[in-house]
C-alpha cells in the first residue's frame, strides 16, 4: 500500500460488514410485515427513542456499541446528539482510554469541567467535542486556521504526529509557530496550542471513518428502538452459524419480552422472520439440514399449502433431498410439533414412516393410486398415524433440541435454578472479557464438552465448557482441582464454579477452576457453609433488633460474621459470638436483605 501511495495512486480500503445486510433485511421485513417503507439513509438524527436506547446502553446488536466497556461509557455520557456518537467511535480505543481522554470528554459533556479555548478561533473547531481534540481533521483545521497551512501541508503535520516522526515534527513546529506569529497569535499561546496538538494528535482518529461508523450505529439503534422484532429477526439470521452470538441474541429477545417461536414446518421460512410481536425460528438455522433441503420443503409446502400430518409430509417432499439425518434433525428441533405428534414417537417410528412414504411415492409415480387418494386428491391427508403419545422427559427433549439448534429454545435445564444463580453467581458468561482478567469469580452453569487430559507427569486434568443462560466460557481444571471435582465432571449436574479469569495463549478468555459445587445443594443443606458475612451499614437499634429476630427464627450450624461499614473504604470486623449460628435457607437471606438491602448477605462454602 505504501508503494501505491508513493506512486501517487489513490488507495481505497473496502470493508465488508454484515451490519449492512442486517439493516437491509430489517427494512425489507418492516415493509413486508407493517407496510412501512423505511429509508435507512435518511433517518431523523434527533430521534429521542434512539438516544434513550443508547443512553440506557440497551445496545445488544448495535454496531460498534455492543461491548461492555462501551455500554458503561454510554451510560455515563448520555448521548443526545449525533456528534456524541461520532466522538465515541473515535475515542473508544486503547490510547484515548488509557490517556484519560474519555473521562475528560464525559466530564466536559456534563459541565463538570469548564471548557476553555486558548484563542477564540479554536471554539468553532472544537465546540462539537467540548474543547477536546479528537479528530485528525481538527488538527488540520487548527494548523490551517491559526498558522496558514494549506490542507496538503496540514496533512503532512497530521501524518508526522500520527506516526511520531520526530524529525519532521520539529520542522513542522517551526513552520506552525512562524505562521501563528504572522497572524497575530500570541507566541506563548501558539506554543501551548502546538503542545496540545502534539499531545492529542497521536490519539487522533479520522472523523470521516468515525462518522460512517456512527451512521451505521445510529441506523441499527433506530431500527431496534422502533422495530425491535424485525431488527432482532434480521440480527439472528445474520449470526446463524455463530452459537455464542445466537445465544446472546436469543437472551436479548427474552429480556425485552420478544417471544422466539420454535421451528415450525408449516409457518417457518428459510430465515428468522417476524410473526406479529414474535419471531419465528428460521428453518435454515437447524443443524444438519442445509438450505437446499429447506428450499425443497418450502417449494412442496407452496403446492400443498399446509402439511396436515407427518406421513403426508413424507409422501410429498423429495426424500432424495431429505435423508434420514435431515429428518432426525427436524424432529429433534421441534419443527413437527405443529402436527400434534410427540418428538419421541416420530423418531422411534421414523424408519417405518420413511418406508411407507417411499412406497406411496413409488405407487403414485407408477399410477397405482388407491381409492382414498383418488377421492381426496393429491394433497389429501394420509391414513391416521398410530404412535405412542409419550414424549421425552423435558431434560432429554431439551438436550436433543440443543443438539439440533445449537442452543435451547423451548426450555433450559437452568430454568429451575434462577434463585441459586441470582444469589451465588457474580457474573454471566457473556460478561467475561479482558476487563475481568485476573478476577476471582463465581459462575453457575452446565458442564459440557468435557475433555480429559494428562500432564507430562501423568496427572489427570481436564477442560470443559461451562454454559449458562447467557452464553458459554472455556474452563481449565488443573490436577489438584480435578481430583476434587472429578465426580462432578463425570455426572455433570448444574454447578457453581469458582475460579480465576485469565486469557490463554490465543488471547481468549477462560476460567481456571478452583472448585465446583452442585447447584442442587446450595439451598437444601447438602452444602455445608463455613460462614455468613453481613455488612452492617450502622448500629441502628431497630435493624440490630430485627436481625436478632431473624437469627432466632433460623437456628443452625453456620456461624455469622459481621462487618461494620462506616465508609466504603473503611471496615471494622466484629468477631462473632460462638453460639450465633443459623440455617442459611432462602427465607433467612430474604429476611436479612429486607433489613439491610439486596445482596447484603455473603455466603461462603
Amino acid at each position: 500500500m505504501d508503494d501505491v501511495e508513493g506512486m501517487g495512486l489513490l488507495k481505497m480500503d473496502f470493508l465488508g460488514l454484515r451490519t449492512l445486510t442486517v439493516i437491509h433485511n430489517t427494512v425489507q421485513m418492516i415493509k413486508d410485515n407493517r407496510g412501512v417503507e423505511i429509508d435507512s439513509n435518511n433517518l431523523p438524527l434527533d430521534d429521542a427513542p434512539t438516544y434513550r436506547l443508547l443512553s440506557e446502553a440497551r445496545t445488544t446488536g448495535i454496531f460498534q456499541f455492543e461491548s461492555r466497556g462501551m455500554r458503561e461509557i454510554l451510560k455515563r455520557l448520555q448521548p443526545s446528539r449525533f456528534e456524541d456518537l461520532i466522538a465515541m467511535n473515535a475515542l473508544y480505543r486503547p490510547g484515548p482510554i488509557q490517556g484519560g481522554m474519555i473521562d475528560d470528554f464525559v466530564a466536559r459533556r456534563h459541565g463538570k469541567v469548564k471548557i476553555r479555548y486558548e484563542v477564540p478561533e479554536l471554539e468553532e473547531i472544537l465546540r462539537e467535542t467540548y474543547g477536546v481534540i479528537v479528530y485528525q481533521e481538527q488538527v488540520m483545521q487548527i494548523a490551517s486556521k491559526l498558522a496558514g497551512f494549506s490542507l496538503g501541508e496540514a496533512d503532512l503535520l497530521r501524518r508526522a504526529m500520527g506516526k511520531k516522526k520526530k524529525k519532521v515534527m520539529r520542522g513542522q513546529k517551526k513552520i506552525f509557530l512562524a505562521g501563528c506569529r504572522e497572524r497575530g497569535v500570541d507566541p506563548k499561546k501558539a506554543q501551548k496550542i502546538y503542545d496540545l496538538i502534539e499531545q492529542f494528535a497521536g490519539y487522533g482518529f479520522n472523523k470521516s471513518h468515525s462518522t460512517a461508523y456512527a451512521i451505521l450505529a445510529y441506523q441499527t439503534a433506530y431500527l431496534k428502538s422502533h422495530y425491535p422484532v424485525q431488527f432482532m429477526a434480521a440480527l439472528l439470521t445474520s449470526e446463524t452459524s455463530n452459537t455464542d452470538k445466537m445465544v446472546q441474541y436469543l437472551n436479548e429477545c427474552r429480556d425485552v419480552d420478544i417471544r422466539v417461536l420454535p421451528p415450525n414446518i408449516n409457518s417457518g421460512t428459510l430465515h428468522f422472520s417476524a410473526r406479529g410481536e414474535s419471531i419465528q425460528f428460521g428453518l435454515a438455522a437447524i443443524r444438519n439440514v442445509g438450505e437446499a433441503a429447506i428450499r425443497s420443503i418450502l417449494a412442496c409446502r407452496d403446492e400443498v399449502k399446509t402439511f396436515t400430518s407427518f406421513s403426508q409430509f413424507l409422501e410429498h417432499v423429495d426424500l432424495r433431498t431429505l435423508n434420514k439425518r435431515v429428518l432426525e434433525a427436524l424432529i429433534k428441533s421441534g419443527a413437527f410439533d405443529a402436527l400434534n405428534r410427540s418428538r419421541k414417537g416420530l423418531l422411534e417410528n421414523l424408519d417405518r414412516s420413511i418406508e411407507r412414504a417411499q412406497k406411496a411415492q413409488k405407487d403414485r409415480l407408477s399410477g397405482q393410486l388407491n381409492l382414498f387418494q383418488q377421492s381426496m386428491g393429491p394433497v389429501a391427508a394420509a391414513a391416521p398415524e398410530s404412535e405412542p403419545e409419550v414424549e421425552w422427559p423435558d431434560p432429554l427433549k431439551w438436550r436433543y433440541e440443543k443438539e439440533a439448534l445449537g442452543h435451547y429454545v423451548t426450555g433450559h435445564p437452568l430454568k429451575g435454578y434462577q434463585a441459586e444463580l441470582a444469589r451465588f453467581s457474580d457474573i454471566k458468561a457473556r460478561e467475561i472479557s479482558e476487563e475481568t482478567e485476573g478476577r476471582e469469580l463465581s459462575i453457575g452453569g452446565l458442564i459440557t464438552e468435557v475433555k480429559r487430559l494428562t500432564t507430562r507427569k501423568g496427572d489427570a486434568m481436564a477442560t470443559f465448557v461451562l454454559e449458562d443462560l447467557s452464553g458459554s466460557v472455556e474452563v481449565l481444571v488443573w490436577p489438584k482441582a480435578y481430583r476434587r471435582c472429578q465426580s462432578l465432571l463425570e455426572s455433570a449436574p448444574p454447578v457453581l464454579l469458582r475460579g480465576r479469569c485469565e486469557s490463554d495463549v490465543r488471547g481468549k478468555m477462560r476460567i481456571l477452576c478452583s472448585d465446583l459445587v452442585p447447584l442442587d445443594g446450595l439451598w437444601n443443606g447438602a452444602v455445608q457453609y463455613a460462614e455468613i458475612t453481613i455488612p452492617l451499614p450502622s448500629l441502628d437499634d431497630d435493624k440490630v433488633t430485627g436481625l436478632h429476630d431473624v437469627v432466632s427464627r433460623h437456628p443452625g450450624k453456620c456461624p455469622l460474621q459481621f462487618e461494620l461499614v462506616e465508609k466504603e473504604s473503611y471496615r471494622i470486623r466484629l468477631i462473632p459470638v460462638q453460639e450465633l449460628a443459623v440455617n442459611p435457607v432462602p427465607s433467612f437471606v430474604t429476611a436479612v436483605e429486607d433489613l439491610f438491602g439486596k445482596s447484603a448477605v455473603t455466603l461462603y462454602t
